[in-house]
């Protein structure tokens, strides 16, 4: 038993330098320089005991994009949570701090100054979420950006948007859900709303590193919160 739990343990090892292998080649050189002899001169294992974990490069990909999701779900749920904490901090201290209704009014005004203010600092609150997130996925995206193509551009054969699809895609999507999906209103679909803000979100940040945008200027954080603002309902009168 304890031959086999090391063997087991050392195959994970085994794998898991591989696929840090690849992000850092693919991060440094770029995807084409990814292919099985320069992965396995660098992580000093012969190719065959590279071909016993992945099938090729195209299993390699999948393996770099499952990682890539569980990282992109752990930074937003990080933004979303922090952000949420923050309004609802300031919402609580405002409400503390906000002058007391006089006693003869109190009767008739109690429904205004109590239901009013929580559903404004819930929007607040769902606002800088949605926005923390945003920036938090466009980071992401800008600081990986052979990660990024791993999870959206190069050829795969991980299953998206289905039942069958790996936890780390799930887990990614639920985070969006969480910030995209209470804009929908009573009458939409959370998932069909938060597919359509993370497909505008994917086009700044793709069109963006791609060098199709605008540089410099914060132009955009601009254009991100802009993208938050009218999915929120936010229109300029």
């Amino acid at each position: 038993m304890a031959i086999q739990q090391r063997r087991e343990r050392e195959r994970a090892q085994r794998h898991q330098l591989i696929v840090q292998a690849a992000r850092e080649l693919a991060e440094t050189e770029g995807w084409g320089a990814v292919t099985t002899r320069r992965l396995a001169e660098r992580i000093e294992y012969s190719q065959p005991v590279l071909y016993s974990h992945f099938a090729g490069k195209g299993a390699i990909v999948n393996a770099v994009a499952l990682e890539g999701f569980a990282e992109l779900a752990e930074a937003t749920r990080l933004a979303r949570t922090k952000a949420t904490q923050a309004a609802q901090a300031t919402a609580a201290t405002e409400t503390t701090q906000a002058p007391r209704t006089a006693e003869t009014a109190q009767a008739t005004t109690a429904t205004r100054t109590t239901q009013a203010p929580r559903t404004a600092a819930r929007e607040g609150a769902q606002h800088a979420a949605l926005l923390a997130v945003a920036r938090a996925y466009a980071a992401f995206a800008r600081a990986n950006p052979a990660l990024y193509d791993a999870m959206f551009t190069l050829a795969t054969d991980l299953s998206f948007g289905s039942m069958d699809s790996p936890q780390p895609l799930k887990d990614a999507f639920v985070e969006l859900l969480a910030v995209f999906g209470p804009l929908a209103g009573p009458e939409g679909d959370p998932e069909t709303f938060t597919e359509v803000g993370w497909s505008a979100l994917h086009g700044l940040v793709t069109l963006d590193r791609d060098g199709r945008l605008r540089d410099g200027d914060g132009y955009q954080d601009q254009r991100i919160a802009l993208l938050i603002a009218r999915l929120a309902g936010d229109v300029p009168k």
